[in-house]
């Protein structure tokens, strides 16, 4: 005597699989490049707008004259760094600059909240200023490897 599964009969079966087959074939059809994408940015144009925006008030970078005073604070951008500063990291520190705050900065840096006190330009520069920014400063920077001066034994 032979008993039903009813739970996975032939029928129920083949409607599985045909539909992970459907499963595969759309999802492997989504193009890479869909979703969300910002315009390239130009290094010479972020350069311009690094200065008409006013950036070199508070952040000094080579080749460009830092307006500040004794009074106004004075960041360094670029320059010879450990750790590669990605595009992402870049673009979050210009549109979030309280996303990724030490908690150790110095007050002039932070107001009473701990937020950065750099001004939200979110509303002020185009999205092409901002890449164009983003692209000029990432090109500021050297990642330069650490000497290892340390003498590991030999086995």
């Amino acid at each position: 005597m032979i008993t039903e599964n009813k739970i996975f009969n032939l029928p129920s079966l083949m409607g599985i699989f045909i539909a992970l087959i459907f499963f595969f074939v759309f999802t492997g059809c989504v193009s890479e490049g869909s979703g969300f994408a910002l315009p390239d940015g130009d290094a010479a144009a972020g350069k311009i707008d690094f200065v008409q925006l006013n950036c070199n008030a508070c952040h000094s970078i080579a080749d460009i004259e830092w307006l500040g005073n004794e009074e106004n604070l004075k960041l360094p951008l670029g320059g010879k760094v450990p750790t590669i500063k990605t595009y992402g990291e870049l673009l979050t520190a210009v549109i979030n600059p309280s996303h990724k705050i030490s908690k150790s900065l110095p007050g002039a840096l932070v107001d009473s909240l701990g937020h950065s006190k750099m001004k939200i330009y979110n509303e002020v520069m185009t999205v092409q200023e901002l890449v164009d920014i983003v692209t000029f400063l990432q090109a500021e920077y050297d990642v330069i490897v650490p000497e290892h001066t340390q003498q590991y034994p030999n086995f």
